[in-house]
């Protein structure tokens, strides 16, 4: 008998196939329950929104209602799903959009006809769809979705849109374009995406010259077979020449030189480099002239982070990455560029154990202030918030209108929307020893914040650095252990 014809054993035996089968049923199973709760989450979202509506009906007309109701409400729910509030109203306005103009949707989701993904694809190409003729967008979509992938019916999907769409393609990307926006999404290892919405054509231009610089500039590299042949002629000369040594590393360090043998780049990356050297040291082209002062031009805005790094990363003791405030780590030599370039420091004095700074350099009551606070809170204190301090607004915990002290103790740094929220819905918050914060929503349920982030820690070393200690701050012995 031919192995083709055997059954019961090895791949594709009897047994393999009864495992298989129940996999399957297992996967559906999962499927059929994943999405219950996806439609359940997805109208209790849409829910949140109507009663963001009802609650505004009856507020006050001088307040964004809506706006501060809505916001109240994602954040008790931000608590809940373990996310931001930001990221929760999104996601209503999301669910609401989705339950109230794509009723034929929700149907054939909720019947298994179609996913979770065809209904983002729908609902993402659906948008520029106007109502009167959006049912019928919904019906050829429906179809075109049973037995697709998401992937594969997106493209036609557009193409229907486009063609239900009253108003021209030219009209609606002349109102896109005004969207146009460049936002930095940061990432791991020290790492960012700079992403910029442009019209297609200026952003496949972008794409295409820094292709044409890049290949440029490695079609400069010298070719492996003429590098081979004047290393050979080097060796020969130098036989002959003591000074061919010396006049090969002299081209090797000139800019036009041999120095495009190391540059093993790939085009991604000479690309990447090269869009940076555009932004960074290029002057826009509409750059208006400055003033004699050197003010009002567009080449003289500078970026402003905030950045904390160790002592010992700093001066290359260890390669420790460093904290680019509310946004991500970044990487040791990075963070000592940016110190070298710097033309101004504060010394923070902080206490050994707790982290908490006890003083700066620096000594103007509100500025110091000001350090002080940044330095302690580093982002927004509202549960879930990262919003670096120095975005964010410093808020009177007991309110000053009513008596509250401007003091380091009644003072923390909230970003626009909580302290909105704050002033507006029924959110407390009350601040404890040390910057803690307390905050209680408007159901009841309480959100203790953690005390801010040390800006010091301690790590035994097996060979700790000589360092020198400041006046005041007592010495830790080597024996202890670290209090962190």
């Amino acid at each position: 008998m031919s192995s083709n014809n055997r059954v019961g054993s090895g791949i594709g035996s009897d047994a393999d196939i009864a495992a298989l089968t129940e996999l399957v049923a297992d996967a559906a199973g999962v499927t059929d329950a994943a999405r219950a709760v996806q439609i359940r989450e997805v109208r209790v979202l849409a829910a949140a929104g109507r009663l963001a509506e009802q609650q505004a009906a009856r507020a006050d007309e001088r307040v964004k209602a809506r706006e501060m109701a809505l916001r109240s409400i994602a954040a008790e729910l931000a608590g809940v799903f373990v996310t931001t509030d930001r990221t929760l109203q999104r996601r209503i306005d999301e669910a609401r959009d989705l339950v109230d103009n794509y009723p034929a949707t929700m149907d054939a989701w909720e019947a298994g006809r179609i996913t979770r993904g065809h209904v983002r694809v729908i609902q993402d190409t659906g948008c520029v769809v106007p109502a009167e003729v959006r049912g019928e967008f919904e019906r050829v979509a429906i179809e075109r979705c049973e037995g697709e992938t998401p992937n594969r019916v997106r493209d036609a999907l557009v193409h229907v849109a486009e063609r239900l769409h009253p108003r021209s393609f030219t009209e609606r990307h002349e109102a896109a374009a005004a969207g146009r926006c460049v936002r930095v999404q940061p990432g791991p290892d020290g790492m960012s995406d700079l992403i910029a919405t442009l019209p297609t054509v200026i952003a496949e231009g972008v794409v295409d010259r820094l292709t044409r610089q890049a290949r440029e500039i490695i079609d400069a590299r010298p070719r492996a077979d003429a590098a081979g042949a004047d290393a050979g002629d080097a060796a020969a000369e130098a036989e002959a020449d003591a000074d061919a040594d010396a006049d090969a590393d002299a081209d090797a360090d000139a800019p036009n030189g041999s120095s495009f043998a190391a540059d093993t780049r790939s085009i991604d990356q000479v690309r990447a480099d090269v869009f940076a050297d555009l932004l960074l040291a290029g002057t826009p082209a509409l750059d208006p002239p400055a003033d004699d002062d050197g003010n009002g031009g567009l080449g003289a805005i500078r970026a402003k982070v905030q950045v904390v790094v160790s002592a010992l990363t700093l001066t290359g003791e260890d390669d420790g990455p460093a904290e680019l405030v509310g946004r991500s780590p970044i990487d040791a030599a990075t963070a000592r560029e940016l110190a070298g370039d710097n033309t101004a420091w504060d010394r923070l004095l902080t206490h050994p154990v707790t982290g908490t700074v006890l003083e700066c350099d620096t000594y103007q009551p509100t500025a110091a202030m000001r350090r002080l606070l940044r330095a302690r809170d580093r982002h927004c204190r509202f549960p879930g918030c990262r919003q670096p301090a120095i975005r964010c607004e410093i808020d009177h915990t007991h309110a000053a209108s009513d008596g509250g002290p401007t003091h380091v103790g009644n003072l923390a740094h909230l970003c626009k929307r909580p302290h909105d929220v704050k002033h507006h819905t029924r959110w407390r918050v009350r601040q404890l020893h040390g910057g803690r914060l307390v905050w209680t929503s408007p159901t009841g349920r309480v959100y203790r914040e953690d005390a801010p982030p040390p800006v010091v820690a301690f790590t035994i070393a097996a060979d700790p650095p000589r360092t020198m200690r400041q006046p005041g701050v007592p010495r830790v012995p080597a024996e202890s252990p670290p209090p962190f």
